[in-house]
C-alpha cells in the first residue's frame, strides 16, 4: 500500500484518530541522506508524526516546521511540514553511531537525548508566528509528542509512532497514530481510549500486518464506530528548485559571487532539507551577477 493518511472521528465523535503510513517517505529520506539506522529510526518517526500534524493546519498555506534537539550525538532533526501532509527534514549527523535496546530494539533516546527541547513553530499566515516549546521527556520521539500536545496544546493526546528497519538499513515500515481526546468526552470514552493504547501493537508491527489493507480497515477495527472523515496520500516533498537556489545566489556579495566565477569557476549548492545538489556554471552566475549590477 502507498503512503496515505487517515483521519477520523471515534467514542461518538468524542475523540480524534489520525493514522499514517510512512513506509514510503521515510525509506526516501534514508536513501537522500543515506541515514543509519538510529537516524533512521529518529528522523522518520518525527517524519511521520510531523506528516499528521501537517495535515491538521487549516488552510492549505499554512505550514509547520518542527525542531527537536536533545543535545545528544544525533545534533538537532528539524522537519517542515505542509498542509497536505507532505513533510521534509533531516537530522544533523545521519551516521551516528547505532545504540540499540534488549533484544536488538534500537535506541533512539540515547542518541537523540534528553537534555534539550521540542519546539513547533506554525506559521498561520498572521504577523507572527505561533510557537511551542517542551522538555523532552524521553527522546523516543512518540512520548515527548505526547507531552507536546497535552502541554502546549492543552490537548489530551496519545502517541504511537515507529519505524522498523533491516539489517542493511532499509525501511521495512514506517507510521504513526495519534488519538486526541476532545472537551466533550466522557469518561467512558476515556476508558475505551486507554484500552486500546494498552493493547495497541508497536506501530511498525502494525503497518507490516497492515501492508495489504486500507488504514480505513486499521481505524475500523481499533474502534467500532470509527467514523472516517479523510484517507489521502502523503509524501515527501521538498519545494526546493534551481531557481530557487539561484535566487539565494542572488543575496550574496558580489565579490562572493566575483570569487566563486574566477576562482571556483560554478558553484554547487545542496539544499539541506533534501539533500539535492544544484550546479552553476560560470555563465550562469555571471548572468546573476549581472542582474545585480
Amino acid at each position: 500500500m502507498n503512503d496515505t493518511i487517515c483521519k477520523a472521528l471515534v467514542c461518538q465523535d468524542h475523540v480524534r484518530l489520525y493514522l499514517i503510513r510512512s513506509t514510503d517517505l521515510v525509506q526516501e529520506a534514508r536513501d537522500r541522506f543515506d541515514l543509519y539506522p538510529c537516524a533512521c529510526a529518529a528522523l522518520g518517526r518525527t517524519l511521520s508524526i510531523g506528516s499528521l500534524m501537517g495535515s491538521m493546519l487549516k488552510d492549505e498555506k499554512e505550514m509547520l516546521t518542527i525542531s527537536i534537539n536533545g543535545h545528544g550525538p544525533i545534533g538537532s532533526i528539524i522537519v517542515d511540514a505542509y498542509h497536505d501532509g507532505s513533510v521534509r527534514g533531516f537530522c544533523s549527523n545521519p551516521h551516528v553511531d547505532t545504540e540499540f535496546k534488549e533484544a536488538g530494539k534500537l535506541n533512539v533516546g540515547a542518541v537523540v537525548g534528553t537534555a534539550g527541547t521540542l519546539t513547533v513553530t506554525k506559521d498561520l499566515g498572521m504577523q507572527e508566528n505561533f510557537s511551542g516549546t517542551v522538555e523532552l521527556v524521553s527522546g523516543e520521539i512518540g512520548e515527548d509528542f505526547a507531552y507536546y500536545f497535552t502541554k502546549s496544546e492543552q490537548t489530551p493526546t496519545a502517541v504511537s509512532v515507529g519505524v522498523l528497519v533491516d539489517p542493511s538499513g532499509n525501511v521495512i515500515s514506517a507510521g504513526a497514530l495519534i488519538l486526541q481526546v476532545l472537551p466533550d468526552a466522557t469518561e467512558t470514552d476515556i476508558s475505551i481510549c486507554e484500552h486500546v493504547i494498552e493493547g495497541l501493537k508497536p506501530m511498525s508491527t502494525i503497518i507490516v500486518e497492515y501492508d495489504d489493507v486500507s488504514l480505513e480497515r486499521l481505524a475500523e477495527d481499533l474502534f467500532e464506530d470509527a467514523h472516517i472523515l479523510e484517507s489521502k496520500p502523503v509524501r515527501f516533498f521538498c519545494p526546493c528548485s534551481k531557481e530557487r537556489m539561484a535566487r539565494a545566489l542572488a543575496t550574496l556579495k558580489k565579490e562572493d559571487l566575483q570569487a566563486m566565477i574566477e576562482e571556483d569557476h560554478g558553484a554547487q549548492i545542496t539544499c539541506n532539507f533534501c539533500n539535492e545538489r544544484y550546479s552553476f556554471t560560470e555563465k550562469e552566475l555571471q548572468e546573476i551577477l549581472d542582474e545585480r549590477l
